[in-house]
């Protein structure tokens, strides 16, 4: 696990990219490996912003940002993606932090946390679900848009290709993260607790009725019907009950 950034360091990431009326997302590098992440930006109903899995931006993409309404809600989806929670806090200080139950304690040994999935009010736009079968260690956000759903996870599903350097290939290949889209093998034996337990809630997911994407933190997003497709494959990878 990366050290946390308590100041505000800047790696190589894209540009926020709008996909809804009220969504947004940004990838961005992790320090020493060619994995990818994202950082998924809500427009909540009041107009202020929340950030998933939040990532320091340079001036440019900053102000980018700050113009679409003020930071409020930052989201750290589990205890591995803590790495710019603190520098948000500090440059944000009204902001409010969410993050799973089961991760709460990790999180807190560098950011302050304010409440768990369980307490995030359901304000017409978002909301969130704490997912089965991994010890309240992750979850799913959902956002309405304008042209409908969009599930937001985090590293039970992973989305991307193979990589040909030595860590990555480690990651993708040796651990079974790639491609996808897929529950990897590093997740499924660092996270999962109960295999069938978690396969039914993405099947469930899966149904959700008008999902048009599927956002993971690692690293392609799914569009309209592969959405559902993607949910589907990835719940195989996971023993049935």
């Amino acid at each position: 696990m990366a050290k946390a950034h308590t100041a505000w360091k800047v790696l190589n990431h894209g540009p926020l990219e709008r996909l809804a009326d009220n969504l947004w997302r940004v990838e961005g590098a992790l320090p020493g490996m060619s994995l990818r992440r994202t950082m998924t930006v809500v427009r909540r109903a009041d107009g202020s912003l929340l950030l998933h899995s939040p990532i320091a931006l340079d001036d440019e993409r900053r102000q980018e940002l700050e113009a679409l309404g003020p930071i409020a809600v930052l989201v750290v989806p589990n205890a591995g993606h803590r790495l710019d929670a603190p520098a948000y806090q500090a440059r944000y200080p009204g902001v409010v932090t969410f993050c799973p139950r089961g991760g709460r304690s990790k999180v807190e040994e560098v950011a302050t946390v304010n409440g768990t999935y369980d307490d995030y009010q359901n304000d017409g736009s978002i909301r969130f679900e704490t997912l089965a079968g991994v010890a309240d260690g992750e979850g799913a956000m959902l956002v309405r848009s304008s042209d409908g759903m969009t599930i937001v996870l985090n590293d039970v599903v992973m989305n991307m290709d193979k990589k040909a350097d030595l860590l990555g290939y480690l990651f993708t290949t040796v651990l079974g993260s790639a491609p996808g889209p897929r529950v990897s093998r590093l997740i499924r034996l660092l996270y999962v607790k109960d295999q069938p337990a978690l396969r039914r809630h993405l099947e469930r997911l899966a149904e959700t009725p008008d999902l048009q994407r599927l956002i993971v933190s690692h690293e392609k997003v799914a569009h309209g019907p592969e959405a559902q497709n993607a949910l589907r494959q990835a719940a195989t990878y996971l023993a049935a009950s």
